[in-house]
């Protein structure tokens, strides 16, 4: 059996767990929440509060107490194309939320191997276009 991934180059997202996230298109359009799982092989996430669907469960009888059937409420996961970075911006002293693209930067910090001598590197941070800030 193939796997699905195969001949698929595994792409980097533009958004992590954790992070907060306005839907741009589609029948959520408008909602706002946080990033609970990333899928980067599928390029899907799935945002608390936003395409909610109703799953209808089976009994299941377990040895140790089964579970009860019914229609469940959760949340079903969105592409990640749908989903724009949210960024806290100081407009006329106003706390505001704004969509922004991200862009990525590189760093110089001190690092530190095994032996306890530092040297130079680099590492790339996030940052949000609109505000040049880091994430």
């Amino acid at each position: 059996m193939a796997d699905k991934t195969a001949g698929k180059a595994q792409r980097k997202l533009h958004v992590k767990k954790g992070d907060l996230v306005r839907v741009v298109t589609g029948k959520s359009k408008g909602l706002e929440g946080k990033i609970i799982s990333v899928q980067p092989d599928d390029e899907l996430v799935i945002v608390e509060g936003v395409n909610r669907v109703k799953k209808h469960t089976k009994v299941q009888q377990a040895q140790r107490g089964g579970t009860t059937g019914g229609i469940v409420t959760q949340e079903a996961p969105i592409h990640v194309s749908n989903v724009m970075l949210l960024v806290e911006v100081d407009k006329d002293g106003k706390k505001q939320k704004v969509t922004t693209r991200v862009g990525y930067n590189r760093v110089e910090v001190q690092k530190r191997r095994p032996d306890g001598s530092t040297y130079t590197g680099f590492r790339s941070v996030r940052i949000a276009r609109r505000t040049g800030e880091e994430i």
